[in-house]
């Protein structure tokens, strides 16, 4: 633990955890398996580093978690929000990205640098998302996934294909918002 680091009460802070300066950990939060970068700000109730959700298909044993979660610099993780150690490398939330409340990601999700994700957002297993990327509240990603740059997922979509840079989608399964306007407009008519 560096200078400058405020752990409030009651967090449990595990094994194999490594805190930069300037780090404000919040009431109530469990930590383990986790790099913090410097200025980051995780709010109440956060579970960092735990294990995923993974297990054999055919006889559903678990397959064991041995990676970390790798949090940048200047981060702001929301409070209840989860994030899922890898299985064998690292689950990446990049520099001065934010995450609202209540967000959930599995493990291996790689996500970009100055990324803006919104409350109850769920992003599946091992999904790369690019720089810049707003997420609106409570969409859902499937897992394996490439989200390119600059992308924009509007709020209670279901993405269930990669998507481009520069992209704007909207609704299930996530499509180009313009087309998906003019699919709600056809619909309501």
């Amino acid at each position: 633990i560096k200078n400058n680091v405020i752990i409030e009460s009651n967090c449990t802070i595990g094994p194999n955890v490594f805190i930069s300066e300037n780090v404000l950990i919040s009431s109530n939060s469990s930590i383990s398996n986790c790099i913090i970068g410097d200025n980051t700000v995780i709010k109440s109730g956060a579970v960092i580093g735990s294990e995923g959700f993974g297990f054999e298909i055919n006889t559903k044993k678990r397959i064991r978690h041995l990676g970390n979660v790798l949090i940048g610099k200047n981060c702001y993780v929301g409070a209840n929000t989860s994030i899922d150690r890898a299985v064998l490398e690292s689950t990446i939330i990049s520099d001065n990205s934010h995450l609202d409340n209540l967000i959930q990601i599995a493990h291996n999700v790689k996500i970009g640098n100055h990324a803006v994700i919104a409350g109850q957002v769920g992003i599946a297993g091992s999904t790369s998302i690019g720089n810049y990327v707003k997420i609106g509240g409570q969409a859902g990603i499937s897992g394996h996934l490439s989200i390119g740059d600059n992308v924009t997922i509007a709020a209670k979509s279901g993405v269930t294909k990669n998507i481009e840079n520069n992209q704007i989608v909207a609704g299930f399964p996530a499509i180009d918002i313009k087309k998906w306007k003019k699919n709600i407009i056809k619909l309501n008519k």
